[in-house]
């Protein structure tokens, strides 16, 4: 009996080893489990915030390009403004280029605001009538040369053409000054204005193309400032002043290119609710 026990004790002892060191195996493989775990995680949370960047990145390329379109767009609209005001122009003076003398160039004598007719003794150029006679006073004046008048409006046109928007303003005042009787004038004072409206100067332009109205209100520019005026207005967010101009070149000039303009103009505040009511 005293055998039996001793054997039993003897085993239990040679096993008390094998059973620790059993234990401390187990300890170390969970906490190689739980360092392998907790790496995953931080390698899955640095996978995550490596993907956020890259997709800001992304995003941020993808604002810049846009911002580039857009500016691309509104550079193209500039231009083909601009090139549609010097098409409108070339049909004006057709008669110029296919070698019929345009009136403009030829000597007139200005009897009213924005209406010419030939003189009588078919001199030079002369100044604009007097508000006291309405006849010229020939001393206000010296004699103009049609040749070099017409050089100098080309010029002026031909910077708008090449959209050196400053130079343009300066050579069209300068042509102003120089031959305020011209045919050409009334030409001038449009594209002086439209210089500001294209490149946004509004209440410039609004001063500019109410010049040509006030100086030359027969003139066939004068459908075109009015709706740039509206135009203008519309762009300092003046509702009203922009309403009643483009009324305006509805109801004067029905059925033409401007009138289909300012309608549609007048359409697009009717959506945006800034018709004021009346």
């Amino acid at each position: 009996m005293w055998v039996t026990r001793g054997l039993l004790v003897l085993g239990l002892l040679c096993a008390a080893p094998a059973w620790s060191a059993s234990k401390a195996e187990l300890e170390t493989r969970v906490q190689q489990l739980e360092h392998k775990l907790d790496s995953r995680g931080l390698v899955e949370m640095f996978d995550r915030v490596s993907t956020l960047q890259k997709e800001v990145q992304q995003l941020r390329g993808e604002l810049e390009v846009q911002s580039h379109d857009m500016e691309n767009l509104k550079k193209r609209q500039r231009d083909l403004y601009a090139d549609t005001d010097r098409r409108l122009h070339r049909l004006e003076t057709s008669g110029v280029q296919s070698g019929v003398p345009p009136a403009p160039v030829a000597a007139t004598t200005i009897t009213s605001p924005g209406t010419t007719r030939p003189p009588a003794d078919g001199g030079v150029l002369k100044a604009p009538p007097t508000p006291e006679t309405g006849k010229v006073d020939a001393a206000s004046l010296p004699a103009l040369d049609p040749a070099a008048e017409r050089k100098d409006y080309d010029n002026a046109l031909a910077i708008l053409n090449e959209l050196r928007y400053d130079e343009a303003a300066a050579a069209f005042r300068t042509f102003l000054k120089n031959y305020p009787g011209s045919g050409y004038a009334d030409n001038a004072q449009y594209w002086l204005g439209e210089v500001y409206y294209v490149t946004r100067k509004f209440t410039a332009a609004l001063a500019e193309f109410g010049a040509l109205l006030k100086g030359f209100p027969n003139s066939p520019k004068v459908p075109g400032a009015m709706l740039k005026m509206g135009y203008s207005h519309y762009e300092l967010k003046d509702w009203k002043a922009a309403a009643d101009m483009l009324e305006q070149v509805v109801k004067r000039f029905p059925g033409t290119s401007t009138d289909r303009l300012a309608q549609e103009r007048l359409s697009r505040m009717k959506r945006e609710g800034r018709l004021p009511t009346k």
